[in-house]
Parts: structure tokens; C-alpha cells; sequence
């Protein structure tokens, strides 16, 4: 009974706290038309402090949502183009010469911001990847011989162009595996292409307005961790991660040979940290099955890797994350 009563008094609390989530998606749409996915995803990432990888065509105006994200936070805001030749210090920042002091001063690189977009990530090579990789993991950032912190929120937004592989890097696993969610970008219905015609051909081009401070997204990530998640729920997203590792436990033989690796602990982690960030989009103090659901394919689909059989089966991460959902017993 008692555990009744602090459900509500928390989903009241979650409603209140939720309030600016529904301000921030306006101001959004006034500037993106469609790609709803896309700004729920964004919005996840940003209330479970997780990093995101944007994967679409070009011209589907991910760069666009991200910088208006970041006007509407009135965050700091960095876009870096990775480029075959950039260098670690084009991204973090160097040690250069003062002839005034006479001394070496650091000259801090683009990374030292709230929102990095780091555009067309799998363009760079592998040292400028290692370089983000302990921005991104270990929220700092080595110059010299000193190391120093990175501002709160930090969040990594990559894009990377699928269509084209001609003088790219794949990104190494354990890198892909930082990024909570991989979000795959589609293009959007006749009406919504329409309205953005006229977005484009009007006078002026709509802007978001600032509603919000950083300081009011670090004070709503320690409400999300507030949101109640049961015990059932917990065993459920466990099953899930479980079910790529050892498929032939949930009765998905026929994945056995498919999957070469399946998802790691991180994959838990950010599946049941997305999921309470979708329950307070939702404006809910607890987490349900549909919470998982929703989130699943976008935390999973790229912790999944996929054997020569199932490559020369053209069987997806996507198609194996929809039939374990479909398997596993929902609690």
C-alpha cells in the first residue's frame, strides 16, 4: 500500500519536473519539420547524459536539430568536420609558444563545449577516434602533460553518411559501443517534404527560442534516475541483452550462427537509462514494457555484431532485435 502512494507522489512530481519537455519539442518543430523520432532521441540522450550516432543521408537536417537543440538549452555548441587529415589537437586543443610570457600556454580545441557535433565521424582515422573516445568515456580531456575536465552536460552528437564508403574508417567496436544510442534517420512523408519547401522559401527561416540552462537539463537527469523501475522490468531488459549472447536459451536457434558477439553490460545499462528517460518524456514517474520496447532497437542495433552468415543471409541487427522483442516473455 505504502509503495502505491509513493507512485503517485512521484509521478505527480515527474509531471511537474517534465513540464519544459513538451515546451522544448515546440520549439523544436518550429525549426524541423517531422523526424519526430529523431528529436525524441536527441532529448533522450540529453536527460541520460548518453552520446548519440546520427546515421542518415545528408540533407535530413541532423545538423540542424542539433544545433537548435543547443540554442534552445543556450548551450555552448562546437561542430567539427572530420576530415581524413584532421589531427587530435584540430579536435582537443594544443600547446603553443607565448613569446609575450615566454612560456608554453594551452590553446583549448573545439571539444571543450556542451554539445560537440562531430559531422561524418567515420571519415577521421583512428587516432582522432581514440582522442574522442576519452572525451567521450572519461568526460576529460589530456593536453601535455595535463588533464582537464570537461563542462556539464558534454554530449557527443556523430553523424555518419551510410551510402558512402570510399575514404571512410569504420568506427572500432569498442568506440561505436560508447554511443547509448544509434539512431537511424529516414526521410520524411510527402506533407512534412511539402512544409519544409515553405520553410525554406519564406522570407525569413523560423528560429527556436532559449527556455531552458544547462543548469535545468543537470537537475532533470537527477530526476530521471528518480523514475521507478521495477523488479520485473529489470529481469526483462536483462533477458533482452541476454537473448543476443546466448539466443539458443530463448529459443532462437536459428540466430546461434548469426551473431558473432552480442551486446555488452553497457547495452543494460543504457537500455534501462533510455528507457526511464522515454517514461519522463512520456511524463510518467515508472517505467513499463512499452518504455523498453520503444527504445530498444535504437540503444541494441549497433552492439549486435553480425557473423559472415548472417551478412550473406542479409539478416539484420534490426530483424534479430524484432523477433527477440517478439520472443521474450513481457512481464
Amino acid at each position: 500500500m505504502n509503495q502505491t502512494v509513493d507512485i503517485k507522489e512521484l509521478n505527480e512530481r515527474i509531471k511537474q519536473e517534465s513540464s519544459f519537455v513538451d515546451l522544448l519539442t515546440i520549439e523544436m518543430n518550429k525549426v524541423i519539420v517531422g523526424q519526430k523520432h529523431l528529436v525524441e532521441s536527441l532529448l533522450i540522450g540529453l536527460l541520460s547524459d548518453g552520446h548519440i550516432l546520427l546515421e542518415g543521408v545528408p540533407g535530413l537536417a541532423k545538423t540542424l536539430a542539433i544545433n537548435t537543440l543547443a540554442t534552445i538549452v543556450d548551450a555552448k555548441f562546437s561542430r567539427i568536420q572530420f576530415t581524413p587529415d584532421l589531427l587530435p589537437a584540430d579536435l582537443l586543443g594544443t600547446m603553443i609558444y607565448s613569446q609575450k610570457n615566454e612560456e608554453f600556454v594551452v590553446k583549448k580545441g573545439p571539444i571543450f563545449t556542451n554539445f560537440v557535433l562531430a559531422d561524418e565521424i567515420n571519415r577521421a582515422p583512428a587516432k582522432v577516434q581514440s582522442a574522442l573516445l576519452e572525451a567521450m568515456q572519461e568526460r576529460q580531456v589530456t593536453i601535455g602533460d595535463k588533464t582537464y575536465k570537461l563542462g556539464e552536460p558534454f554530449l557527443v552528437l556523430a553523424t555518419q553518411n551510410p551510402i558512402e564508403q570510399e575514404g571512410t574508417y569504420p568506427l572500432p567496436e569498442a568506440q561505436v559501443d560508447r554511443f547509448m544510442l544509434k539512431v537511424v534517420i529516414t526521410y520524411p512523408e510527402k506533407h512534412e517534404e511539402q512544409a519544409i519547401i515553405r520553410h525554406n522559401l519564406a522570407q525569413v527561416f523560423p528560429t527556436a527560442s532559449k527556455i531552458l540552462k544547462p543548469e535545468d537539463i543537470i537537475r532533470a537527469r537527477k530526476v530521471v534516475k528518480d523514475v521507478y523501475m521495477d523488479e520485473k522490468i529489470e529481469k526483462y531488459i536483462v533477458d533482452i541483452v541476454f537473448a543476443t549472447r546466448f539466443p539458443e536459451s530463448y529459443k532462437l536457434e536459428k540466430f546461434k550462427d548469426m551473431i558473432s558477439y552480442g551486446a555488452s553490460p553497457r547495452a543494460s545499462i543504457s537500455l534501462a537509462m533510455a528507457s526511464k528517460a522515454y517514461a519522463f518524456i512520456k511524463r510518467r514517474g515508472y517505467v513499463i514494457p512499452e518504455d523498453v520496447r520503444a527504445v530498444c532497437h535504437d540503444v541494441m542495433r549497433h552492439r549486435i555484431g553480425l557473423s559472415y552468415e548472417a551478412e550473406a543471409n542479409n539478416v539484420t541487427s534490426e530483424e534479430i532485435i524484432s523477433e527477440i522483442l517478439n520472443t521474450v516473455e513481457v512481464p
